[in-house]
């Protein structure tokens, strides 16, 4: 019967130790306020329960309330143990007589049991409990068996006893050491989550914010992930894009380099850099650089490639436009050079020609011999501009009279061409503010160049109307060859002509001075159906 108490015991303690334990591991409270107090009155309550089951022997009470009293000075100090010490010896003296040695024997134990503390507080609540545990033995021995002589003659009892009280205290260790290791994982895990969870949503926050393309592929050349980017530089939803294979949105003349790019990256382990071209969904081609650094898996080989690319269109305009300037330089010194060395030769004509003027004054050619030596000088003087830009003298200018004389002047080309020319206006006055002969110059640029685009003959639009806004529209209409859409964007770039023997330069000067008269032009052209150039020029107010 007595081992069978002992069996209850263990059993009903473990269970009380267990119960905060589990509950606290399911619910996530705060740390509890003034903790030493609330433990020690749990631990006391323990005590007593343990108490209630003990069992008498000849006028003794028997049970192992000392075992919660070890484990709250073991891991929670004096403060606590005393409170549940207290509790103990209160629900002992309640339950069965013989006073003195419970008293005395209480007494000895807390005093020891406070100063173990003292010396024992860099030491872990484990080796703590041994050592609390060993002090109970030999109080325990002292004073019940040699002292108060209690069943002396007895000993299998008190071993019995004794090792039951350790057993206590074992489980008890157990159970709160198994939780705290437990509930230090759980803060780790937790933690660890939390890391994760926190770099998880720092990468979403940069992957779905960043203007930057980022894709990853796998050896099959297939893409697993398309950053939400897609949508804002291609167009594309990512859905559309995860249905489709990526070289049908790769520039069919870069695919090849693509896949042996990425092909080689599976070799050689090694990052790449790529220029390639990928789809709008407006039909438009994005220029873009790529980044591809591929990542490895097990066993060193690369199961991922991961590409960051970024649209260059912009920068390569930039570029672009750096060379044309860089052209345009060259030009400039060089039409500079030109116009001055033409300069002397012009002068000395110029000069014997108003000499024979004054001599033969009766002869009608004269003034018009003059007045194109005038015009070439002015040419020269507009070469000149391009290598150092001079102040132009701006006049008010009827659009209609200038073109009309532009047009009389190539008369005699457009006849031995077999062309004729259809200017079409409307009565009202067009009259703007610019330069005559330098505007002459691009009239007569933009009419031979439609001349010389239809060498078997044809008619030739000229149109002259209002714009919407405070300007003036010129359209030349030809019905000669026609030019490449892909190559209009070309059109005045300095040294790029489709003429055989042409040099890009008139197209360039007209460009140069339109700008100059805060005007614009357009050309609009289709193989084999001629090419219509628009030009707009603000009207004088």
């Amino acid at each position: 019967m007595v081992l069978l108490d002992y069996i209850i015991n263990l059993s009903i303690f473990s269970l009380l130790v267990s119960t905060p334990l589990i509950i606290r591991s399911f619910i996530n409270l705060k740390p509890l306020k003034q903790v030493d107090f609330w433990v020690g009155l749990y631990g006391g309550i323990v005590s007593v329960i343990l108490v209630a089951l003990s069992f008498q022997q000849n006028g003794y009470s028997y049970d192992i309330r000392y075992a919660p009293v070890i484990l709250v000075f073991a891991y929670f100090g004096p403060a606590p143990g005393f409170i549940t010490g207290i509790f103990a010896l209160t629900s002992r003296l309640f339950s069965s007589g013989h006073w003195t040695p419970a008293i005395i024997g209480w007494t000895i134990i807390m005093i020891v049991f406070s100063l173990i503390h003292l010396y024992t507080k860099r030491l872990t609540p484990v080796k703590k409990s041994v050592i609390l545990y060993g002090a109970y033995l030999f109080i325990y021995i002292i004073i019940i068996p040699i002292i108060f002589n209690v069943f002396r003659d007895e000993p299998f009892f008190h071993i019995q006893y004794l090792l039951f009280v350790m057993l206590g205290v074992i489980i008890g260790v157990l159970l709160i050491e198994s939780y705290l290791k437990l509930y230090r994982l759980n803060n780790r895990l937790s933690e660890m989550y939390k890391m994760v969870e926190a770099s998880e949503s720092k990468y979403r926050l940069i992957a779905e914010n960043t203007s930057d393309l980022i894709m990853v592929m796998n050896k099959e050349q297939s893409i697993s992930y398309f950053s939400p980017s897609h949508e804002h530089v291609l167009g594309f939803q990512c859905c559309e894009l995860e249905r489709i294979e990526l070289c049908k949105f790769i520039h069919p003349d870069d695919v090849t380099k693509f896949q042996m790019a990425i092909l080689k990256m599976f070799e050689q382990k090694e990052s790449q850099s790529l220029e390639f071209r990928l789809k709008h969904k407006e039909d438009r081609w994005i220029e873009v650089e790529s980044r591809c650094m591929p990542v490895k898996g097990e066993k060193e080989a690369i199961e991922n490639i991961v590409l960051i690319s970024r649209d260059i269109s912009e920068r390569k305009k930039s570029e672009e436009i750096l060379l044309q300037s860089e052209k345009l330089s060259i030009v400039g010194e060089l039409a500079a050079g030109v116009a001055h060395e033409i300069r002397n030769p012009l002068t000395t004509i110029k000069g014997f020609v108003q000499l024979y003027k004054a001599e033969n004054s009766s002869i009608e050619y004269n003034d018009l011999l003059l007045s194109e030596l005038e015009r070439i000088e002015s040419i020269t003087s507009g070469l000149l501009t391009l290598g150092k830009p001079q102040a132009v003298q701006l006049n008010v200018i009827d659009v209609r009279d200038l073109i009309e004389n532009t047009l009389e002047l190539l008369s005699p080309q457009a006849l031995l061409n077999n062309i004729q020319f259809n200017l079409q206006f409307e009565e009202s006055p067009f009259m703007i503010t610019g330069e005559k002969n330098q505007l002459k110059q691009v009239f007569l640029n933009i009419f031979k160049n439609a001349i010389e685009a239809m060498p078997q003959g044809g008619d030739i639009q000229v149109n002259l109307r209002k714009g919407l806004t405070d300007e003036c529209i010129i359209s030349v209409q030809d019905q000669g060859c026609g030019i490449p859409e892909e190559l209009l964007p070309r059109l005045g770039e300095p040294f790029y002509s489709l003429k055989e023997k042409g040099t890009g330069l008139g197209i360039m000067i007209c460009h140069k001075i339109l700008k100059q008269h805060h005007g614009s032009i357009v050309y609009k052209s289709k193989l084999k159906e001629g090419t219509i150039v628009e030009i707009k020029l603000p009207l004088a107010s």
